[in-house]
């Protein structure tokens, strides 16, 4: 069955998406500062901003425009995106109980002449989208900054909802 399927099945889980997708999620990754990765509040979970760090630890680096291509920034938004849901699972125990992704916001590293921000933030919202059906839905900024922390090419934070 097609994630498109699966999306429109009322009974479909994340985990149901996510196995039709091909992610597994990974272990949460660690703050890589003087922070911790979520907070609870009432029944919002506000995500700490995560970057495109593979499972092995690995960052992808430089900058959109440049070095870095639209399609390729895409994808490190949607691994970006993996890692939130993994912090999502962590928090949460259970993603079942994400009532709305309720918003992103996107930084990408980017020259100062790219104005594609939302085409690679797109990697995180699709996947959102994705795994959660009409409830990944979400408000978004996608916004380019000069630099970002170890030159990761994007970084993305979340709010969410829920039960």
């Amino acid at each position: 069955m097609s994630i498109s399927e699966l999306a429109k099945r009322p009974d479909a889980t994340p985990y149901d998406r996510l196995a039709a997708l091909g992610i597994v999620l990974p272990a949460a990754p660690s703050p890589i500062a003087n922070f911790v990765t979520h907070v609870a509040e009432g029944k919002l979970l506000f995500l700490s901003g995560q970057g495109p760090t593979e499972a092995d630890g690995r960052l992808h680096t430089g900058k959109v425009g440049g070095g870095v291509s639209v399609e390729s920034a895409y994808a490190h938004a949607r691994l970006t995106g993996i890692n939130l849901i993994a912090v999502m699972q962590a928090a949460l125990g259970d993603l079942g109980r994400v009532r709305r992704i309720v918003k992103l916001l996107g930084m990408v590293n980017a020259t100062p002449d790219f104005t594609d921000h939302p085409a690679v933030i797109d990697g995180c919202s699709d996947l959102m989208r994705d795994v959660f059906g009409s409830i990944g839905m979400h408000a978004r900024s996608a916004v380019g900054f000069g630099s970002l922390p170890n030159q990761i090419t994007v970084e993305i934070e979340a709010v969410i909802a829920f039960d």
